[in-house]
């Protein structure tokens, strides 16, 4: 893959690196779709993380017009009392999601990145934990598929992590995403237990 420019492929390949620890194999899978190595991954990564701590570099929705090109779709959000922008681009790896940022007003502040279901795109089947499988659901899909549902504290950027009352099962089931992505799942533990490893911005619940 060439080194330059950092554009729309580089860019799928940040996301599949914070995705690599939990699943290698489907990993593989996209860089086998890609044209990628695992080479190519690290020095995606590399490159992003020195734009995310550049002086220089656009920092806001600048900087992902620049690796993205212009927005797909541009829609102005309501969130609480607060309202923002929603910039959304294809990726091809997920046909049938988009990369989401939403920022705040004028575009200089970035509040939260991922991937979100395209619109118009049928949202998954899910039924029951079983159907809680990796790479299945976004964070949307998984909220409104298990109400109540209860976003819990992440131990690192890109991820997220929701609590769902999921049918037949005796505890609620906790939900692990990276970029909005479901990786895994696990039982809710008691007060005091960490859910695990988990995600960045809060869910948006809607």
């Amino acid at each position: 893959m060439p080194a330059d420019p950092f554009g729309l492929d580089h860019f799928q390949l940040v996301l599949l690196r914070r995705m690599a620890d939990h699943h290698p194999d489907l990993v593989d899978d996209a860089l086998r779709t890609l044209g990628a190595s695992h080479s190519d991954l690290r020095d995606a990564h590399r490159r992003w993380q020195a734009r995310l701590h550049s002086r220089t570099f656009p920092g806001g929705e600048r900087r992902y017009r620049t690796a993205l090109g212009p927005p797909e779709n541009i829609q102005q959000r309501r969130i609480g009392d607060l309202t923002c922008r929603a910039l959304q681009w294809p990726v091809p790896l997920w046909p049938d999601l988009r990369f989401e940022v939403l920022c705040a007003p004028g575009g200089s502040a970035v509040w939260n990145e991922w991937l979100v279901r395209a619109p118009g795109a049928p949202a998954p089947n899910l039924r029951s934990a079983d159907d809680l499988t990796p790479w299945s659901c976004t964070v949307d899909d998984a909220a409104r598929a298990f109400p109540p549902a209860t976003p819990l504290p992440p131990d690192a950027p890109t991820r997220a992590v929701l609590a769902l009352t999921t049918p037949g099962t005796p505890a609620r089931t906790v939900a692990h995403f990276t970029w909005g992505l479901l990786q895994y799942v696990t039982p809710e533990r008691g007060p005091g237990h960490s859910p695990g490893p988990g995600p960045g911005p809060s869910p948006r619940l809607s």
